[in-house]
């Protein structure tokens, strides 16, 4: 990592970079989850490391791309495992600042279905404005493809697709409101079927179907010149100017379905520079994400090269 200073002017190639979260992730396991008022007894308690930014850069770099990580941590206890897979997996930690407010948190309660609720507490992440990412405009504009999410500032959100010059893949999660010329240019933009419909209300362009194909085809219709809608258990659906196309995804027994999203958009981005078309990244993407749903936490249980992934 580095302090809050800009990224060098002569920053290393990398093919992908993502601006976005880094958080700890504080994880309990419940039987179910508690009705509002009710105590429950669970257990864990443990700190992984997690962040939408962090999880999909480390997804991305396990499944074999060159990537860099801008975004902030604090000067606290929790920022080394807020780090420490990004480190192990390889990915560039120049365009990382350490900032005086703490380091981002992640309340996950995971009931025994697999199921889970996540309250985020921003800390340093909400650091990373215009000017953070201006500051490492060099290292934005060297990569091939950039991967925003919705867990940082608006402004450095607009900041970092300005600042593109190669392809923008956003999977705004949370869904927040961004500049709406910045969403735009997503190709493609990734998300689930809420997601869709909230993004679609952000443009004006609301609709009241769930359908998801009337959901890809009105965000086509908005402007988008790819859209990748992701169904969970179902697949995902991938639409652009040739058509729509249905992506399966293994049937697995899960376990813990925390980061399993973030681990399709890093593997899907990871296939895309390697020069895979929409649909092909996409299936081997479904294939990353079932894995990493048949593991505890977030970016401990993305698969590495060497892992066997779960077969359609």
């Amino acid at each position: 990592m580095s302090d809050a200073q800009p990224h060098p002017d002569t920053p290393t190639p990398v093919d992908i970079v993502v601006v976005g979260s880094i958080n700890a992730d504080l994880t309990v396991r419940v039987a179910r989850h508690p009705s509002p008022g009710e105590t429950l007894l669970g257990s864990g308690g443990v700190i992984t490391p997690g962040g939408k930014g962090a999880n999909q850069a480390v997804a991305a770099a396990l499944q074999g791309g060159s990537v860099a990580m801008v975004g902030a941590v604090g000067a606290d206890a929790h920022a080394d495992p807020a780090t420490e897979l990004l480190r192990s997996s390889g990915v560039d930690l120049s365009g990382v600042a350490t900032v005086e407010e703490t380091t981002g948190l992640a309340v996950i309660t995971v009931s025994d279905g697999g199921e889970n609720t996540i309250v985020v507490v921003p800390g340093a992440n909400a650091t990373v404005t215009a000017e953070f990412v201006e500051e490492r405009a060099p290292l934005i504009r060297s990569a091939r493809a950039v991967l925003l999410q919705g867990e940082i500032p608006a402004e450095g959100f607009a900041a970092a697709a300005r600042l593109s010059t190669g392809r923008m893949v956003v999977n705004l999660a949370p869904v927040i409101e961004v500049d709406r010329q910045a969403l735009l240019a997503a190709d493609p933009i990734m998300a689930n079927e809420h997601e869709a419909g909230l993004i679609l209300e952000q443009l004006g362009a609301g609709i009241s179907s769930d359908v998801p194909e009337e959901l890809v085809s009105a965000l086509l219709d908005a402007g988008f010149p790819s859209v990748v809608l992701t169904l969970g258990a179902h697949g995902a659906l991938v639409g652009d100017a040739t058509g729509l196309t249905r992506i399966p995804t293994p049937r697995i027994s899960a376990v813990d379905t925390v980061g399993s999203g973030d681990a399709f958009a890093g593997a899907f981005v990871a296939r895309l520079v390697a020069g895979d078309d929409l649909v092909t990244a996409s299936r081997h993407a479904a294939r990353v994400g079932a894995f990493a749903a048949t593991g505890h936490g977030a970016q401990t249980s993305y698969p590495g090269p060497d892992d066997q992934l779960p077969e359609v």
